[in-house]
Protein backbone atom coordinates (compact mmCIF):
# COMPACT_ATOMS: atom_id res chain seq x y z
CA UNK A 1 0.00 0.00 0.00
CA UNK A 2 2.90 2.36 0.76
CA UNK A 3 4.28 1.68 -2.74
CA UNK A 4 0.92 2.51 -4.32
CA UNK A 5 0.81 5.77 -2.38
CA UNK A 6 4.35 6.61 -3.49
CA UNK A 7 3.47 5.93 -7.13
CA UNK A 8 0.42 8.14 -6.71
CA UNK A 9 2.61 10.97 -5.41
CA UNK A 10 4.96 10.62 -8.39
CA UNK A 11 2.06 10.78 -10.85
CA UNK A 12 0.68 13.88 -9.11
CA UNK A 13 4.03 15.63 -9.42
CA UNK A 14 4.27 14.72 -13.09
CA UNK A 15 0.81 16.12 -13.74
CA UNK A 16 1.67 19.37 -11.97
CA UNK A 17 4.88 19.68 -14.01
CA UNK A 18 2.93 19.10 -17.22
CA UNK A 19 0.39 21.79 -16.32
CA UNK A 20 3.14 24.33 -15.49
CA UNK A 21 4.87 23.71 -18.82
CA UNK A 22 1.58 24.07 -20.67
CA UNK A 23 0.84 27.37 -18.88
CA UNK A 24 4.27 28.74 -19.75
CA UNK A 25 3.85 27.89 -23.42
CA UNK A 26 0.50 29.65 -23.47
CA UNK A 27 2.08 32.84 -22.11
CA UNK A 28 -0.03 32.91 -19.00
CA UNK A 29 0.96 32.40 -15.43
CA UNK A 30 -1.47 30.48 -13.31
CA UNK A 31 -1.47 30.87 -9.59
CA UNK A 32 -1.86 27.70 -7.61
CA UNK A 33 -3.97 28.05 -4.54
CA UNK A 34 -2.67 25.93 -1.74
CA UNK A 35 -5.35 24.54 0.42
CA UNK A 36 -4.90 24.64 4.15
CA UNK A 37 -3.71 21.30 5.39
CA UNK A 38 -3.39 19.80 8.81
CA UNK A 39 -1.44 16.52 8.94
CA UNK A 40 -3.62 15.55 11.88
CA UNK A 41 -6.73 15.53 9.71
CA UNK A 42 -7.81 12.19 8.34
CA UNK A 43 -6.63 11.81 4.75
CA UNK A 44 -9.20 11.55 1.99
CA UNK A 45 -8.01 8.12 0.90
CA UNK A 46 -9.02 6.54 4.20
CA UNK A 47 -12.42 8.20 4.05
CA UNK A 48 -14.06 6.00 1.47
CA UNK A 49 -11.38 5.80 -1.23
CA UNK A 50 -11.37 9.48 -2.36
CA UNK A 51 -8.27 10.58 -4.26
CA UNK A 52 -5.57 12.30 -2.23
CA UNK A 53 -4.52 15.53 -3.98
CA UNK A 54 -1.87 16.91 -1.63
CA UNK A 55 1.65 15.49 -1.32
CA UNK A 56 1.52 16.03 2.44
CA UNK A 57 -1.53 13.75 2.49
CA UNK A 58 0.50 11.08 0.74
CA UNK A 59 3.49 11.28 3.07
CA UNK A 60 1.23 11.31 6.12
CA UNK A 61 -0.54 8.25 4.80
CA UNK A 62 2.75 6.43 4.13
CA UNK A 63 3.98 7.12 7.67
CA UNK A 64 0.69 5.88 9.09
CA UNK A 65 1.42 2.47 7.55
CA UNK A 66 4.82 2.24 9.22
CA UNK A 67 5.44 0.77 12.68
CA UNK A 68 5.75 3.48 15.29
CA UNK A 69 9.52 3.04 15.70
CA UNK A 70 10.18 3.41 11.95
CA UNK A 71 7.84 6.40 11.71
CA UNK A 72 9.71 8.10 14.56
CA UNK A 73 13.03 7.57 12.76
CA UNK A 74 11.59 8.96 9.52
CA UNK A 75 10.49 12.06 11.44
CA UNK A 76 14.17 12.98 11.81
CA UNK A 77 14.55 13.33 8.03
CA UNK A 78 12.30 16.31 7.31
CA UNK A 79 9.86 18.77 8.82
CA UNK A 80 7.04 17.25 6.77
CA UNK A 81 7.71 13.85 8.29
CA UNK A 82 7.96 15.42 11.74
CA UNK A 83 4.51 17.02 11.34
CA UNK A 84 3.09 13.68 10.25
CA UNK A 85 4.77 11.88 13.13
CA UNK A 86 3.13 14.21 15.65
CA UNK A 87 -0.20 12.85 14.44
CA UNK A 88 0.85 9.23 13.97
CA UNK A 89 -2.33 7.13 14.41
CA UNK A 90 -0.68 4.03 15.88
CA UNK A 91 1.00 4.24 19.28
CA UNK A 92 2.57 0.95 20.37
CA UNK A 93 4.55 0.83 23.60
CA UNK A 94 6.40 -2.34 24.56
CA UNK A 95 10.01 -3.22 25.30
CA UNK A 96 10.74 -4.11 21.68
CA UNK A 97 9.20 -0.97 20.17
CA UNK A 98 11.07 1.20 22.69
CA UNK A 99 14.40 -0.55 22.10
CA UNK A 100 14.62 -1.88 25.66
CA UNK A 101 15.99 -5.24 26.75
CA UNK A 102 14.26 -7.73 29.02
CA UNK A 103 16.02 -6.31 32.09
CA UNK A 104 14.61 -2.81 31.64
CA UNK A 105 13.27 -1.21 34.81
CA UNK A 106 10.22 0.95 35.39
CA UNK A 107 12.15 4.22 34.98
CA UNK A 108 13.55 3.15 31.59
CA UNK A 109 10.09 2.31 30.28
CA UNK A 110 8.16 5.29 31.65
CA UNK A 111 10.77 7.89 30.65
CA UNK A 112 10.75 6.71 27.02
CA UNK A 113 6.96 6.67 26.80
CA UNK A 114 6.74 10.13 28.35
CA UNK A 115 9.32 11.46 25.88
CA UNK A 116 7.42 10.06 22.87
CA UNK A 117 4.05 11.37 24.00
CA UNK A 118 5.56 14.77 24.70
CA UNK A 119 6.37 15.03 21.00
CA UNK A 120 2.97 13.77 19.85
CA UNK A 121 0.00 16.08 19.41
CA UNK A 122 -2.50 13.60 20.89
CA UNK A 123 -4.68 14.13 17.81
CA UNK A 124 -5.72 11.40 15.41
CA UNK A 125 -4.76 8.35 17.52
CA UNK A 126 -6.55 5.25 16.18
CA UNK A 127 -4.68 2.47 17.98
CA UNK A 128 -3.11 2.60 21.43
CA UNK A 129 -1.26 -0.53 22.53
CA UNK A 130 0.53 -0.72 25.87
CA UNK A 131 2.28 -3.94 26.87
CA UNK A 132 4.45 -3.75 29.99
CA UNK A 133 6.54 -6.68 31.19
CA UNK A 134 8.39 -4.83 33.95
CA UNK A 135 6.56 -4.13 37.19
CA UNK A 136 5.06 -0.66 37.50
CA UNK A 137 5.00 0.50 41.11
CA UNK A 138 3.34 3.75 40.11
CA UNK A 139 0.22 3.14 37.99
CA UNK A 140 -0.42 6.89 37.75
CA UNK A 141 1.73 6.75 34.62
CA UNK A 142 -0.80 4.46 32.95
CA UNK A 143 -3.65 6.82 33.83
CA UNK A 144 -1.87 9.80 32.29
CA UNK A 145 -0.98 7.87 29.11
CA UNK A 146 -4.55 6.69 28.64
CA UNK A 147 -5.97 10.17 29.24
CA UNK A 148 -3.60 11.50 26.59
CA UNK A 149 -4.24 8.84 23.93
CA UNK A 150 -7.90 7.90 24.36
CA UNK A 151 -9.67 10.62 22.42
CA UNK A 152 -12.72 10.65 20.11
CA UNK A 153 -12.03 8.54 17.05
CA UNK A 154 -9.84 5.91 18.73
CA UNK A 155 -10.63 2.40 17.53
CA UNK A 156 -8.33 -0.04 19.34
CA UNK A 157 -7.16 -0.03 22.96
CA UNK A 158 -4.76 -2.62 24.38
CA UNK A 159 -3.50 -2.47 27.96
CA UNK A 160 -1.48 -5.52 29.02
CA UNK A 161 0.32 -5.07 32.34
CA UNK A 162 2.55 -7.28 34.43
CA UNK A 163 1.15 -8.83 37.60
CA UNK A 164 1.09 -5.59 39.58
CA UNK A 165 0.00 -5.62 43.20
CA UNK A 166 -2.42 -4.00 43.79
CA UNK A 167 -3.96 -4.46 40.39
CA UNK A 168 -4.42 -1.47 38.15
CA UNK A 169 -8.05 -0.34 37.89
CA UNK A 170 -8.90 0.47 34.27
CA UNK A 171 -10.84 3.79 34.30
CA UNK A 172 -14.24 3.36 32.63
CA UNK A 173 -14.70 7.10 33.03
CA UNK A 174 -12.48 7.58 29.95
CA UNK A 175 -15.24 6.23 27.72
CA UNK A 176 -17.18 9.35 26.82
CA UNK A 177 -20.06 9.03 24.35
CA UNK A 178 -17.85 9.80 21.35
CA UNK A 179 -15.12 7.38 22.44
CA UNK A 180 -17.63 4.67 23.28
CA UNK A 181 -19.03 5.06 19.77
CA UNK A 182 -15.68 4.75 17.95
CA UNK A 183 -14.04 1.92 19.93
CA UNK A 184 -13.90 -1.35 17.97
CA UNK A 185 -11.42 -3.50 19.88
CA UNK A 186 -10.68 -3.61 23.61
CA UNK A 187 -7.96 -5.87 25.04
CA UNK A 188 -7.10 -5.78 28.74
CA UNK A 189 -4.70 -7.88 30.82
CA UNK A 190 -3.75 -8.04 34.50
CA UNK A 191 -6.01 -5.27 35.68
CA UNK A 192 -9.42 -4.67 37.22
CA UNK A 193 -12.34 -3.63 35.03
CA UNK A 194 -15.69 -2.66 36.54
CA UNK A 195 -18.15 -1.46 33.87
CA UNK A 196 -21.54 -0.24 35.07
CA UNK A 197 -24.79 0.74 33.39
CA UNK A 198 -23.53 4.35 33.32
CA UNK A 199 -20.90 3.33 30.78
CA UNK A 200 -23.51 3.37 28.04
CA UNK A 201 -23.50 1.36 24.81
CA UNK A 202 -20.32 0.44 22.95
CA UNK A 203 -22.17 0.35 19.65
CA UNK A 204 -19.23 -0.56 17.42
CA UNK A 205 -17.21 -2.82 19.72
CA UNK A 206 -16.40 -5.93 17.67
CA UNK A 207 -13.75 -7.66 19.74
CA UNK A 208 -13.29 -7.97 23.50
CA UNK A 209 -10.32 -9.82 25.06
CA UNK A 210 -9.93 -10.02 28.84
CA UNK A 211 -6.97 -11.87 30.35
CA UNK A 212 -6.40 -12.09 34.11
CA UNK A 213 -8.95 -9.32 34.56
CA UNK A 214 -10.91 -8.84 37.77
CA UNK A 215 -14.47 -8.50 36.53
CA UNK A 216 -17.62 -10.11 37.94
CA UNK A 217 -20.25 -11.96 35.93
CA UNK A 218 -22.77 -9.16 36.56
CA UNK A 219 -20.31 -6.48 35.40
CA UNK A 220 -19.53 -8.45 32.26
CA UNK A 221 -23.24 -8.98 31.59
CA UNK A 222 -23.78 -5.23 31.89
CA UNK A 223 -21.06 -4.62 29.31
CA UNK A 224 -22.28 -7.32 26.90
CA UNK A 225 -25.89 -6.14 26.98
CA UNK A 226 -24.72 -2.84 25.45
CA UNK A 227 -22.25 -4.27 22.92
CA UNK A 228 -24.59 -4.95 20.03
CA UNK A 229 -21.87 -5.28 17.35
CA UNK A 230 -19.65 -7.72 19.28
CA UNK A 231 -18.28 -10.53 17.10
CA UNK A 232 -15.49 -12.08 19.21
CA UNK A 233 -15.22 -12.56 22.97
CA UNK A 234 -12.27 -14.17 24.72
CA UNK A 235 -11.94 -14.62 28.48
CA UNK A 236 -8.76 -16.07 30.01
CA UNK A 237 -8.01 -16.57 33.70
CA UNK A 238 -10.84 -14.30 34.83
CA UNK A 239 -11.30 -15.77 38.29
CA UNK A 240 -14.25 -13.72 39.53
CA UNK A 241 -16.74 -14.90 36.91
CA UNK A 242 -19.06 -17.64 38.16
CA UNK A 243 -21.91 -17.43 35.68
CA UNK A 244 -21.41 -16.42 32.07
CA UNK A 245 -24.46 -15.58 29.98
CA UNK A 246 -24.52 -14.37 26.37
CA UNK A 247 -27.72 -12.34 25.79
CA UNK A 248 -29.75 -12.59 22.59
CA UNK A 249 -28.86 -8.99 21.68
CA UNK A 250 -25.44 -10.30 20.57
CA UNK A 251 -26.72 -11.01 17.09
CA UNK A 252 -23.25 -10.81 15.52
CA UNK A 253 -21.30 -12.86 18.06
CA UNK A 254 -19.69 -15.75 16.19
CA UNK A 255 -16.68 -16.71 18.32
CA UNK A 256 -16.56 -17.36 22.09
CA UNK A 257 -13.45 -18.55 23.97
CA UNK A 258 -13.54 -19.22 27.71
CA UNK A 259 -10.16 -20.47 28.90
CA UNK A 260 -9.12 -21.39 32.45
CA UNK A 261 -11.69 -19.26 34.23
CA UNK A 262 -11.62 -21.61 37.21
CA UNK A 263 -14.73 -20.41 39.05
CA UNK A 264 -17.11 -20.53 36.08
CA UNK A 265 -19.94 -22.96 36.77
CA UNK A 266 -22.50 -22.00 34.12
CA UNK A 267 -22.11 -20.95 30.48
CA UNK A 268 -25.31 -20.03 28.71
CA UNK A 269 -25.56 -18.55 25.24
CA UNK A 270 -28.58 -17.08 23.50
CA UNK A 271 -26.47 -15.54 20.74
CA UNK A 272 -28.15 -16.93 17.61
CA UNK A 273 -25.15 -16.83 15.27
CA UNK A 274 -22.44 -18.29 17.49
CA UNK A 275 -20.44 -20.66 15.28
CA UNK A 276 -17.20 -21.30 17.19
CA UNK A 277 -16.86 -22.11 20.91
CA UNK A 278 -13.71 -23.04 22.85
CA UNK A 279 -13.57 -23.96 26.51
CA UNK A 280 -10.94 -25.20 28.95
CA UNK A 281 -11.22 -25.49 32.71
CA UNK A 282 -13.36 -27.23 35.29
CA UNK A 283 -16.55 -28.95 34.24
CA UNK A 284 -19.43 -26.52 33.73
CA UNK A 285 -23.13 -26.57 32.99
CA UNK A 286 -23.30 -25.75 29.29
CA UNK A 287 -26.41 -24.43 27.55
CA UNK A 288 -26.22 -23.53 23.86
CA UNK A 289 -29.83 -24.32 22.98
CA UNK A 290 -30.40 -21.00 21.24
CA UNK A 291 -26.96 -21.10 19.61
CA UNK A 292 -27.73 -24.02 17.32
CA UNK A 293 -25.35 -22.68 14.64
CA UNK A 294 -22.24 -23.83 16.51
CA UNK A 295 -20.08 -25.64 13.95
CA UNK A 296 -16.65 -25.69 15.64
CA UNK A 297 -16.27 -26.87 19.23
CA UNK A 298 -13.16 -27.36 21.36
CA UNK A 299 -13.35 -28.51 24.98
CA UNK A 300 -10.59 -29.40 27.43
CA UNK A 301 -11.53 -30.62 30.92
CA UNK A 302 -11.51 -33.65 33.15
CA UNK A 303 -13.81 -36.55 32.17
CA UNK A 304 -14.75 -34.68 29.02
CA UNK A 305 -14.70 -37.75 26.78
CA UNK A 306 -17.65 -39.33 28.54
CA UNK A 307 -19.46 -35.97 28.61
CA UNK A 308 -18.87 -35.48 24.90
CA UNK A 309 -20.42 -38.86 24.08
CA UNK A 310 -23.48 -38.50 26.29
CA UNK A 311 -24.40 -34.80 26.34
CA UNK A 312 -22.81 -32.87 23.49
CA UNK A 313 -24.93 -34.34 20.65
CA UNK A 314 -28.02 -32.68 22.12
CA UNK A 315 -26.24 -29.43 23.07
CA UNK A 316 -24.56 -28.82 19.68
CA UNK A 317 -26.56 -30.88 17.15
CA UNK A 318 -24.99 -29.18 14.11
CA UNK A 319 -21.34 -29.39 15.10
CA UNK A 320 -18.96 -30.18 12.24
CA UNK A 321 -15.56 -30.00 13.91
CA UNK A 322 -15.14 -31.36 17.44
CA UNK A 323 -11.93 -31.52 19.45
CA UNK A 324 -11.87 -32.76 23.06
CA UNK A 325 -8.98 -33.16 25.46
CA UNK A 326 -9.21 -34.69 28.93
CA UNK A 327 -7.01 -34.07 31.95
CA UNK A 328 -8.08 -37.42 33.35
CA UNK A 329 -10.79 -39.85 32.45
CA UNK A 330 -12.68 -42.35 34.60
Amino acid sequence: MALLALNRLISIRRERRRRRNKARKGGSITKSVKRKYSPCQQDDDSQGGKMMTNSADIWSYILSLMPMRDAARAACLSRAFLRSWRCHPNLTFNEDALGLNDNACETDFTSKVDHILKNHSGIGVKRFKLSVHCKLDNCDYVDSWLQFAITPGIEEITVMLSGNKPQYNFPCSLFSDKIAYSIRCLELGNCAFHPTIELGPLRNLKRLDLSCVRISGDELACLLSNSFALEQLELKYCKKIVSLKMPCVLQRLNCLNVLECKRVQVIESKAPNLSSFSFSGNKVKLSLVESSQVKNLYMCSSNIICYARSDLPSIVPNVETLAVASYCEV
